[in-house]
């Protein structure tokens, strides 16, 4: 079959679902991440991956699959080297004498095509399927345990692989080279394609359990041999520039790699235990850094609340959560917002997670004497606008932090405490004076995720009488109430739930509550009076989100209940 001629772009503009402003916005955005322009659309929202599919299978007649439920034969799978199937995003699926039904996320890509026939030496029938069903199709028939299957794992291998081709696992995931390389790179290829953020290596007495953290909870993923675990550790450690030969001590390491066609940072740490080192991998993605107020999931008020904070030219604005809460993202996506010419913007963070254009940007080096409260010492004589340290973590930080925000500094940084008033009364504890307390900071942003309903499965339910979800939400019996639930489905992998999104507090230091800091006063008289004042809580604000429907009850209660009761 004969390739269309025309081109994705043009049927989307000509069906009316994009304009060509936004096909030139997506050209452009293609041209600097790589990606299909497929993706590139999607990921700018102009469209979304059914929208593609729509349009190619109805303007030129190119069939939909699914793959889902589908039984391939193997034989017809393994025609096409798996190089060729992870670089295209295909997989062959049906194959008659001289002609091979190959389903792709890219039907109009003639490269692929063209690389399929001269591979197999079939003609090529393209058939279109979703980026997501392929790929897990790819993990069913090229993945894990077909690695596993016939490998051996001598852990000499691991450290005599030419690492030529360790930053990019697209190229690096089949094909030739030790059986352990190709285990690690499909291993952190399938966490990447899963959104995970860690994966756990966990020796065990008898296997090697794998899990990978999704949306916040652990999930358990697979097994590997008992025997696999010094091949693997020491792969991992190679990559991530760790002592392989060290294996009493914990230690710590980070990579850059490809994977995915995306790039994505991993920072490794390594940890002795009873049954081998344990080694858990964080996962950066850096395509999907939220770098937008707008799509951190504020509701309206308090996002207007908090941009009213942000436009101070100087003070102390805190953001706070427990580890694993968003923290982060909010800050960088407040300085991309607050970046402008004008202003000198400068950063100490420990790691850098993400490069910001046009801020200046300082990764903490211990070893070398560089800590937050040296860094931000020297960062002070750089004639600043804007400070973010990453985390006041000590008294000494905190007491440069707060004097920087009283002497016409904008100062921006996170702590963990429970909620936001909490934040204020931490500064006093460690030692700083609550007149410098009182007087430098400005608010604070109290935060935590909660998982999103699948909008796929997603479900309305009435809450029964008696149920703990009315006694959280403050409701009688009798007061009627419908809220929402994901039933699972293939898109969230039957959880209910796929993505995150944050509930806030935002509190804004006003004149009686600067009083309260000066007496000393304990957080819970604090809140009142900011509660008093208008102020959202974290509890209420998640009941907010679960009426409508973005998120579950359960969610805000696994993470909201403890603050509030």
């Amino acid at each position: 079959m004969a390739p269309p001629k025309k081109r994705l772009g043009e049927l989307l503009v000509e069906s009316g679902l994009i304009t060509q402003a936004q096909l030139q916005e997506a050209l452009k955005a293609q041209k600097q991440s790589g990606e299909r322009l497929g993706k590139a659309l999607v990921n700018l929202g102009f469209v979304t991956e059914q929208d593609i599919i729509n349009v190619l299978e109805f303007q030129l007649g190119i069939s939909q699959v699914e793959l889902y439920d589908m039984n391939l034969d193997p034989e017809v799978v393994k025609l096409v080297p798996e190089n060729l199937v992870r670089r295209h995003k295909v997989l062959p699926i049906k194959r008659s004498p001289n002609l091979l039904t190959v389903a792709m996320v890219d039907p109009l890509n003639v490269v692929a095509i063209d690389d399929l026939r001269m591979a197999t030496g079939c003609d090529i029938e393209p058939v279109i399927s979703t980026e997501r069903e392929i790929d897990q199709a790819i993990q069913r028939y090229y993945g894990m345990q077909n690695l596993l299957g016939d490998a051996s794992f001598p852990e000499e291998a691991a450290a005599s692989v030419e690492l030529v081709e360790k930053f990019n696992l697209d190229s690096d995931t089949g094909g030739g080279g030790a059986p352990v390389v190709r285990v690690v790179n499909t291993l952190i290829q399938q966490a990447v394609q899963a959104r995970a953020s860690d994966i756990h290596i966990e020796p065990m007495g008898d296997r090697v359990r794998v899990r990978f953290r999704v949306d916040g909870l652990l999930r358990d993923v697979m097994n590997l041999p008992k025997g696999a675990l010094p091949s693997v550790i020491s792969r991992i450690k190679i990559m991530a520039d760790m002592d392989i030969a060290e294996k009493r001590v914990p230690q710590d390491g980070r990579v850059q790699i490809k994977a995915s066609n995306r790039q994505v940072d991993l920072r490794v740490s390594s940890l002795p235990t009873i049954f081998g080192e344990k080694i858990v991998i964080r996962i950066l993605d850096k395509s999907a850094m939220l770098l937008r107020l707008d799509d951190l999931g504020f509701q309206e008020d308090i996002l207007k609340r908090y941009r009213t904070l942000v436009r101070h030219s100087f003070g102390m604005i805190l953001v706070t959560g427990p580890t694993g809460s968003g923290k982060t993202s909010t800050l960088y996506a407040t300085m991309n917002e607050i970046n402008t010419a004008d202003k000198n913007i400068i950063t100490i963070e420990d790691p850098v997670e993400y490069v910001l254009e046009g801020i200046n940007q300082i990764r903490v080096n211990v070893k070398a004497g560089l800590t937050f409260a040296s860094g931000l010492r020297s960062i002070l004589r750089q004639d600043p606008d804007v400070i973010m340290v990453g985390e006041i973590r000590d008294a000494e930080t905190a007491d440069i932090a707060v004097r920087a925000a009283t002497t016409g500094h904008l100062v921006f940084s996170t702590l963990h405490t429970n909620d936001a008033a909490g934040s204020v009364t931490r500064l006093v504890d460690m030692g700083i004076e609550p007149f410098l307390v009182a007087s430098s900071v400005i608010g604070v942003v109290a935060q935590r995720l909660v998982r999103k309903i699948c909008p796929q499965c997603k479900t309305p339910y009435h809450v029964q009488a008696g149920a703990p979800e009315r006694l959280f939400m403050g409701l009688d019996d009798d007061t009627p109430v419908t809220l929402f639930r994901g039933r699972g489905c293939r898109l969230c992998d039957n959880t209910g739930y796929r993505g995150r999104l944050a509930i806030q507090e935002v509190l804004s230091l006003s004149g009686p509550m600067r009083s309260l800091v000066l007496d000393k006063a304990p957080s819970e008289e604090i809140k009142k009076a900011a509660v008093n004042e208008g102020m959202v809580t974290l509890k209420e604000d998640g009941i907010h989100k679960a009426l409508s429907g973005v998120t579950t009850i359960d969610e805000v209660m696994r993470v909201a209940y403890s603050d509030e009761g």
